[in-house]
């Protein structure tokens, strides 16, 4: 028998979108103008081609067991926050069916569930009691609840008041807190400051791992949704891409950007400083680069202007986004000056030991420092680091470890004999 606690089979969420401009007007004239033309335009709206259907998602499928702790990854407008809508049974689907077995708390935007004119205290009571809970069970996590938000001063203050920090402050903590079997957090974390969006997730891992409680979590941080989820969605398009280990979402992710690998070809435009191609030299050709060998990136800039203290600097970001190695032109007193036309710059890195798995690069054009910045691409040329002898032995994860040869071992000092396997 399966353990699912969520079960999605074929879902799909249509709209229809009405390109008709309005009257521009919303008062009681036009209110009675609308009622007594409605019957000729529901006859005309039957015939009227200026409508179409979205389908903000389409024929997903997915399970999720108890206790997973499940990323959903996607660009703006992929599907995401339509999915946990429909799980919320904030919406019905259009097709296909969701079952949800177990107690959910949603938390999709802003002060979802909350009443503008409860204090903080009274909104507390009122989503356990939408949660089924008895005020028994609430009274006991309501000083766990408070002391997390940090809300105290405000508790009896009407939420209407509430900063959005606040705000989101309070929903998460009631949200974690009142016990739900089904934890639904969409990207409002972004709303609260770096150390309360720690402590949110420090809270997650707790709950998953500890209470053995369900989260789908929706972030663009790649770096928040790497440290909490075991297991990754890739929605693109309001279809489902990949199902698989969050590793290989995020990595599949930013395949379907749209880059080609290990290359970039801008398309000439108007600017007068521009990055005209990137590329990541591999002996294949193919994107990948070997752990330890030279990494050549190679920039062409083309001016049209002279420019004052133009310089390059590049960054390679790991699959979080986040950088992990800066090569900046002005470190080796390379800079345009008053060069015109097109420029061709090399950066060797002799012996790059960056972390087996994928990367991209973020390309700058400014006057250091501090001064103007001509052109900036994020997110270019994608490539791949791998090695060519066996490194994985012991299952240590690739993105937090970076793989060397074979070193050299010797013992210093010991106080027994010590075999050393070759």
């Amino acid at each position: 028998m399966s353990d699912a606690i969520i079960t999605v089979e074929r879902v799909s969420k249509r709209y229809v979108i009405s390109h008709k401009n309005g009257r521009g007007g919303d008062g009681l004239s036009h209110a009675l103008e609308d009622f007594i033309r409605a019957p000729l335009q529901w006859i005309r709206d039957k015939r009227d081609d200026s409508k179409e259907e979205f389908w903000a998602l389409k024929d997903v499928s997915f399970e999720v067991r108890r206790g997973d702790v499940l990323g959903i990854v996607g660009r703006n407008g992929a599907g995401k926050s339509t999915l946990l809508k429909l799980l919320s049974r904030i919406t019905e689907p259009t097709a296909g069916r969701i079952s949800v077995k177990g107690r959910v708390a949603s938390l999709l935007e802003v002060g979802t569930g909350f009443h503008q004119e409860l204090t903080g205290r009274e909104n507390i009571f009122l989503n356990g009691a939408i949660l089924g809970m008895r005020r028994s069970e609430i009274k006991k996590r309501f000083d766990e609840i408070v002391s997390f938000a940090e809300i105290g001063k405000f508790l009896d203050t009407p939420v209407k008041r509430y900063s959005s920090g606040m705000y989101v402050r309070l929903a998460f903590a009631v949200a974690a807190h009142l016990e739900p079997e089904i934890l639904i957090v969409d990207e409002v974390l972004a709303v609260g400051d770096t150390k309360f969006q720690n402590k949110c997730l420090g809270k997650m891992q707790e709950v998953s791992k500890s209470e053995g409680r369900t989260i789908l979590f929706v972030s663009h941080n790649l770096a928040a949704l790497s440290s909490l989820c075991n297991r990754g969605v890739l929605l693109h398009g309001g279809q489902k891409k990949l199902d698989a280990d969050l590793t290989k979402v995020i990595e599949r992710y930013h395949s379907l950007e749209g880059s080609v690998r290990g290359a970039y070809n801008a398309r000439t435009n108007a600017k007068a400083v521009q990055i005209m191609s990137v590329s990541v030299a591999s002996a294949s050709n193919t994107g990948v680069h070997v752990s330890g060998e030279r990494l050549r990136i190679r920039v062409t800039v083309r001016c049209d202007e002279p420019i004052r203290h133009g310089c390059l600097a590049i960054q390679v970001t790991n699959y979080q986004g986040i950088p992990v190695l800066h090569l900046r032109a002005y470190d080796g007193g390379v800079y345009f000056g008053s060069a015109i036309g097109d420029t061709t710059f090399d950066c060797d890195v002799p012996e790059c030991w960056l972390n087996v798995g994928p990367y991209r690069l973020n390309v700058f054009i400014a006057d250091p420092p501090g001064g103007d910045t001509y052109e900036v691409l994020q997110g270019v040329c994608p490539f791949d680091v791998e090695m060519r002898h066996a490194g994985n032995r012991f299952g240590w994860r690739s993105e937090v470890c970076c793989y060397v040869p074979p070193e050299q071992w010797s013992v210093v000092r010991s106080s027994r004999d010590v075999s050393v396997v070759n």
